[in-house]
């Protein structure tokens, strides 16, 4: 039965594409005949399987589900949640790998799938294998695997609370965007001290209040508002399938995952000093320099959660992060991307703290930084140009760290420039403490970005 995949959809860090367009349930059977293939080669022989809340999942889990037990494995459904509910049951179900079906933040008419394989980030290469053995498979010669309900619901949501340590109770807004995170933001409202209100979280695949990505501002106003209308100490927000966090303090202003980051540090880093945590190359040096500051070892490594996912679990790192809101707890957790546990925690850490959120925004040292910047350019063309800066910046004796781009520092800060894993663009940031030091720096960008051709945005 081989099957080739429209080649879009067969990503750097999961399978995605636009349903009825570029990806069918015929694609989901054939992941499903595949990745069982891939397991039984690793001597495994038994997959979890849980989907989110959009309204092409069930269809695309049912088929996923016949695939993964017409190629020989024994498949555990662990029912609808959000992707870190199908991480967790991959850790303490015993089972050999997991697929989620989501679409994560994107918009409701994509969807895809997210896997993991002896308990690692399934991803890059081993995704284009994937793809390669989809279309090669010939006709199972193992008998069918079976399939059974094993639902993690409950224990999940236990686990999340196990390690909730605050002491003085907290106001808080949630709001799960319609999203996979409902259920469980409602279970931990009941059971959570302090006063809890929710927003959107009737799970609902259209996202009929906003969109579900936390990372961009216009998708927290209705948090926002709500926050400060109910005078509460912090909001928190989710993507669609759970694995990211955004946060505002009780003045409605958004805390960015670099600096969600160095309030978690900093507590975690009292009880493992010394310690590295990991950021990728588009945080604030901020960042950096406070873990450095709370005595840890700041490690600056690519963007993308499942490389990250990966660092942590190598260099034994309690704790890493990126500026898209993927935080990975290992200190006390499993070392995978779970908004709804960096919430538990967060709101431990306030529970237990002198200061409020807002008191700890304001002391942070002054930084003034531009958005992420999006620049479209070729697909073929894209790592060439990041190249030719590189070689440019080389040959003038410019600062720079070559991770994933170049990262130029200079006295008026540091910008950075790098190609997309995932998009036909490249990126662009830059960060000063002051105005006229940010000008600067985009004055730089904007003279390495001509000299290759391209246009920085204003």
């Amino acid at each position: 039965m081989p099957h080739r995949f429209d080649p879009t959809i067969l990503r750097e860090y999961d399978i995605r594409g636009i349903v009825g367009e570029t990806l069918f349930a015929a694609d989901a059977a054939a992941i499903g005949r595949a990745f069982a293939a891939t397991v039984l080669a690793e001597a495994g022989r038994r997959v979890a399987v849980g989907y989110d809340g959009r309204l092409t999942s069930p269809e695309l889990e049912a088929a996923l589900v016949e695939g993964l037990a017409a190629g020989g494995i024994d498949v555990a459904r662990i029912g609808r949640g959000p992707t870190p509910m199908l991480y967790f049951a991959t850790a303490t179900l015993g089972v050999d790998g997991g697929i989620m079906v989501t679409g994560s933040h994107n918009p409701p008419d994509h969807n895809g799938f997210k896997l993991v394989l002896g308990g690692k980030p399934f991803y890059a290469d081993a995704i284009q294998k994937l793809g390669a053995l989809a279309a090669s498979l010939g006709t199972p010669d193992r008998p069918r695997g079976q399939v059974a309900d094993r639902p993690v619901f409950d224990a999940y949501v236990a686990r999340l609370l196990r390690d909730y340590d605050g002491i003085r109770p907290l106001s808080v807004v949630w709001d799960c965007g319609n999203g996979a995170t409902g259920e469980v933001a409602v279970q931990l409202a009941r059971r959570l001290p302090g006063r809890h209100i929710l927003l959107n979280e009737a799970i609902d695949g259209n996202f009929p209040a906003h969109h579900p990505d936390p990372t961009v501002a216009e998708n927290l106003v209705q948090l926002q508002e709500r926050v400060i209308r109910e005078g509460a100490d912090l909001g928190i927000g989710f993507d669609g399938d759970g694995d990211r966090i955004g946060v505002v303090d009780a003045q409605g202003r958004i805390l960015w995952g670099d600096q969600i980051m160095i309030v978690l540090a900093r507590d975690v880093l009292t009880r493992h000093p010394g310690a590295p945590i990991l950021a990728d190359v588009k945080a604030s040096q901020v960042l950096f320099d406070e873990i450095a500051r709370a005595g840890g070892t700041p490690v600056m490594m690519e963007t993308g959660h499942s490389p990250i996912k990966a660092r942590l679990a190598e260099t034994g790192a309690p704790l890493a992060g990126e500026m898209s809101g993927h935080i990975f707890f290992a200190d006390r957790y499993y070392g995978y991307d779970d908004a709804l546990y960096v919430a538990v925690r967060l709101l431990g850490i306030l529970g237990r703290a002198p200061q409020s959120l807002a008191a700890m925004r304001d002391a942070l040292p002054p930084a003034v930084n531009t958005p992420e910047l999006r620049i479209e350019c070729d697909e073929a063309r894209k790592f060439a140009i990041v190249e030719e800066v590189r070689e440019r910046l080389r040959r003038r004796g410019a600062e720079f760290v070559a991770i994933d781009g170049v990262r130029v520092k200079s006295d008026n800060g540091w910008w950075l420039l790098r190609a997309s894993n995932t998009q036909a663009v490249i990126v662009a940031r830059a960060e000063s403490q002051t105005e006229a030091g940010l000008a600067r720096l985009k004055r730089q960008l904007a003279a390495e970005l001509a000299a290759s051709g391209l246009t920085l945005p204003d």
